[in-house]
């Protein structure tokens, strides 16, 4: 996978991530949803922290916007880092599996940030109505938007029998997380790199040209 098919990819997947939330953002009003099937909702919440919905504020002592720029700032540097990692795995000809796995998290990480940076500029408030693009009043500043989530797949969706013990006649749901395709693109670049460990890192490894075989029998 070279240079030329990783750019479209990325380019895919934003244009996708991006036109997606750009429409919930300016179609739906702040938890608002839509039942496509029992177990696939769209859901339309936004996320101003890191994963799970976490902030910095909730664990160090610092005010809510203080921790969303620190985390802003992080995200970006995390994502220049990625940018490097899929430019050197391309240079050097890594195997293809490890170039879409990489192009796909990079993908998602920038598709994120752009939330994160512009959003807060772009939009006006998405609480009790629906928020307009290039609005004269938007909810944030640079650096301190939030990110659109909407996709919401409770698969199950019950109760937990009065017989459990501590948790019985709680709601019980899984999987109870509302996320977006760029979420989407991270995990399953992630994903593949789990999975496919072997023959994502197979080629790095031959090119260092250590014989593995080798190496057990001189440690004989």
């Amino acid at each position: 996978m070279g240079l030329k098919k990783s750019l479209l990819l990325i380019i895919a997947v934003l244009l996708i991530d991006q036109i997606s939330k750009v429409y919930i953002k300016t179609h739906f009003v702040l938890g608002e949803s839509i039942e496509v099937f029992s177990w696939f909702k769209i859901l339309f919440i936004e996320n101003s922290g890191a994963a799970w919905g976490a902030k910095l504020s909730d664990f160090l002592p610092l005010s809510e916007p203080v921790g969303k720029l620190i985390l802003t700032v992080f995200r970006l540097f995390a994502v220049a880092g990625i940018g490097y990692w899929l430019y050197d795995t391309i240079k050097k000809q890594s195997s293809k599996i490890l170039i879409l796995a990489v192009s796909l998290i990079f993908a998602g990480a920038l598709g994120n940030i752009i939330d994160s940076v512009f959003y807060g500029v772009i939009f006006n408030d998405s609480y009790q109505q629906v928020a307009t693009a290039f609005s004269e009043e938007p909810y944030g500043g640079f650096f301190y938007g939030k990110v659109v989530d909407m996709l919401y797949f409770p698969l199950i969706d019950t109760t937990w029998p009065e017989w459990v013990p501590y948790f019985g006649g709680n709601d019980f749901r899984f999987f109870e997380p509302v996320f977006n395709i760029a979420d989407m693109a991270i995990s399953t670049g992630v994903g593949i790199l789990i999975v496919f460990n072997k023959k994502a890192f197979g080629k790095l490894e031959d090119e260092t040209g250590v014989d593995n075989n080798y190496q057990s029998s001189e440690n004989e």
